[in-house]
């Protein structure tokens, strides 16, 4: 299998089955090579990532409704479109001839003349079209109801430099669990800022794949050797693994659960405990701890980045987000403190659960200025386009 077949396979299966774009990945690029392998990701997932501007473009240009084509053909269409119009390095003549090759080898013959001249329409007005698009979601590939949230709670400047920065690679950080420092230090403690991940450290358990705002919320839960802390929401175990003490890490999903065991092993974190169960409804004897992390299911518009199909599935989840706050205030001992995080930007998941939950507010802003919340300086809130680290909020709570 070539990159752009592999490409082809995640783009395909991303919008026609509804499958995890890194998933697919994993499986399509198996027996690649380092650079082939990375060829495949950057094509798979700016596809992925701009199928809205992709898919308007083929309709403008190739004068046929993207939903009315084979399946087979619009992922062709869309991966071929992508190169065209934002991929470097790649001559209009090749990405046109290997999109009209996966079709012919899709057996759809019928369909090769046809692929052809939409292509050829496409090499010859792509660029154009791209730059004609005025400043907003159809231009940037995002869904109408995040840029209106963005827009709602950040105004129009920092919701398309939101769009902007999402659509850039993340960085690549690891936190450092044991032995040397991997990389550049960051301005969060144990974060390292890295080229790639050496995957010789991460089957060693030396390093974990982290980004610095989540190595933050993490580090704001503040638990100490002799605590106790639970993790409502720990899979796949990054933040339950950070924390001192005695850490109960919770889970629902029992894949889930199982991928959380397997990782507090190869980190060697003796010190977690891991319960699988409905954080909402744990044993009665899981009460009376020092701190409670609620990381909890969100919509993800932090981290749409790193997971270019999310934008096309994210929902915003304040009614669980709320229940797990309230579980967790009743597991908190008096004085305790509770951690809630999620990783979106979006005030109906930040501060509005906060505020429904009635809990006190411990103000943070003091303790780490440099990601005060911009309208609510006692919460944080990391910027993916002021901190170049993925979007997090994060309040610390009292019962």
């Amino acid at each position: 299998m070539t990159a752009r077949e592999a490409a082809y396979d995640v783009v395909l299966r991303v919008f026609e089955e509804d499958a995890y774009a890194d998933r697919v990945l994993r499986s399509a690029a198996a027996g690649l090579d380092a650079r082939d392998r990375a060829l495949a990701q950057r094509l798979a997932y700016g596809t992925v990532q701009r199928v809205r501007t992709l898919d308007h473009a083929i309709e403008q240009l190739g004068r046929r409704p993207v939903r009315k084509l084979d399946p087979p053909v619009r992922a062709a269409l869309r991966l071929g479109a992508y190169q065209l119009g934002y991929a470097e390095g790649i001559p209009p003549h090749a990405a046109v001839n290997e999109t009209v090759e996966l079709v012919r080898r899709a057996r759809l013959e019928r369909a090769v003349a046809f692929t052809n001249a939409v292509m050829r329409r496409l090499a010859d007005g792509m660029r154009e079209l791209l730059d004609s698009l005025p400043e907003g979601p159809l231009k940037h590939s995002y869904p109408d109801w995040i840029a209106d949230v963005w827009m709602r709670d950040f105004g129009t400047e920092d919701a398309l430099a939101l769009m902007r920065a999402q659509n850039e690679p993340a960085e690549t950080v690891v936190r450092l669990v044991r032995g040397d420092p991997p990389g550049e230090p960051t301005d969060i403690p144990g974060a390292y800022r890295v080229d790639r991940v050496d995957e010789r450290a991460l089957a060693e358990g030396r390093v974990w794949p982290q980004s610095r705002a989540s190595q933050l919320a993490g580090l704001v839960v503040g638990a100490l050797e002799g605590e106790r802390t639970l993790d409502l929401c720990a899979a796949p175990g990054g933040k339950a693994t950070q924390l001192a003490g005695e850490v109960v890490a919770v889970e629902l999903h029992e894949a889930r659960a199982r991928e959380l065991e397997e990782n507090i092993r190869l980190l060697g974190a003796d010190n977690v405990t891991v319960v699988h169960a409905d954080a909402r409804a744990l044993p009665s004897t899981l009460i009376g701890f020092d701190h409670v992390l609620v990381d909890a299911p969100c919509s993800g518009l932090g981290v749409l980045a790193a997971r270019p199909d999310l934008r096309w599935r994210a929902q915003p989840l304040p009614e669980l987000q709320l229940d797990l706050l309230r579980a967790a205030a009743e597991r908190a001992r008096p004085g305790g403190t509770i951690v809630y995080s999620v990783c979106t930007m979006n005030a109906d998941e930040n501060e509005a659960v906060v505020e429904a939950s009635g809990l006190q507010i411990e103000p943070l802003g003091g303790e780490w200025p440099q990601f005060a919340h911009p309208r609510r300086p006692e919460f944080l809130l990391t910027l993916p386009h002021v901190h170049g680290t993925s979007g997090f909020f994060i309040a610390r709570l009292t019962p």
